[in-house]
């Protein structure tokens, strides 16, 4: 799928964690994004053993779930804000190299705040699960 989901969404490089749009249906989107060796955060976070940062997972998660919001909700003008994470799960971790794959599920939509569950993984292993909220607010300069 070519990068239009990038018009839902104010994320850019070098802050955009999300490469591509794989699937969507009604309450589910996913998404994937090749983990690039050369990225810098590799070079100190665990020299010689990297690891990808939990947050920049969960960024990935988050992500993907303001593209959905943003497909589904009118956001001219607005922009999304996570407002709360629960139930954060780190369960296996993300080396440079890898793909990871990205699903959120939407929960609940009320107004411009939706309600979602997300969960990155990597070949078939869960490596975050989490749930999260996020609402359309004002852009302001």
């Amino acid at each position: 799928m070519p990068q239009n989901f990038l018009q839902y969404i104010p994320h850019r490089h070098p802050f955009l964690f999300v490469d591509r749009v794989v699937e969507e249906s009604a309450d589910t989107i996913k998404t994937e994004k090749e983990i690039n060796p050369k990225e810098p955060f590799f070079e100190g976070h665990y020299p010689g053993k990297p690891i990808m940062p939990g947050v920049l997972i969960f960024e990935s998660i988050f992500q993907t779930g303001a593209i959905m919001m943003g497909k589904r909700i009118a956001n001219e003008g607005r922009i999304p804000v996570l407002t709360r994470v629960n139930n954060i799960k780190l369960k296996h971790a993300v080396h440079p190299g890898d793909k990871l794959q990205v699903e959120v599920t939407l929960k609940d939509l009320v107004s411009t705040a939706a309600y979602m569950t997300g969960k990155a993984s990597v070949n078939g292993k869960i490596a975050v699960s989490l749930e999260f909220s996020a609402m359309l607010v004002e852009e302001t300069k």
